[in-house]
């Protein structure tokens, strides 16, 4: 069982940058599978951007494509989120997401990953 903390969250305004991060407490080779999710109030919770922490390959919602960046630090327990040229819907509630498999369709989807963090909130303003 892995254990997942976001730190990072904060108030921007648009056309600003945020850095997130996402700790886990266990090794991350046994949850190669490593998500971010977003939510916001009143919306069902959706994928932000996907990396398999093995090969480093990464999927990006169309939303953030070219805008958001997701990797992972040199001893692979930190997982990234670099958000550029923010924009007011990227407004949200963050959380970060683990799995130790996860089928190909359910890459990008909730029901894809068992454990998650509590989550960092993402304020941009316009």
């Amino acid at each position: 069982q892995v254990q997942l903390q976001e730190s990072g969250g904060g108030s921007v305004q648009a056309g600003g940058s945020l850095r997130l991060s996402c700790a886990a407490s266990a090794h991350t080779g046994n949850y190669p599978h490593r998500a971010w999710f977003r939510q916001a109030p009143g919306k069902e919770r959706e994928a932000v951007a996907y990396i398999y922490i093995g090969s480093g390959s990464t999927r990006y919602a169309d939303s953030v494509k070219g805008r958001f960046t997701i990797s992972q630090d040199n001893d692979k327990n930190t997982l990234i989120l670099q958000m550029n040229s923010l924009k007011p819907e990227d407004t949200a509630m963050y959380y970060c997401a683990a799995s130790m498999s996860t089928p190909l369709p359910y890459l990008l989807l909730p029901r894809g990953y068992d454990y998650w963090g509590q989550g960092t909130q993402v304020t941009v303003s316009s």
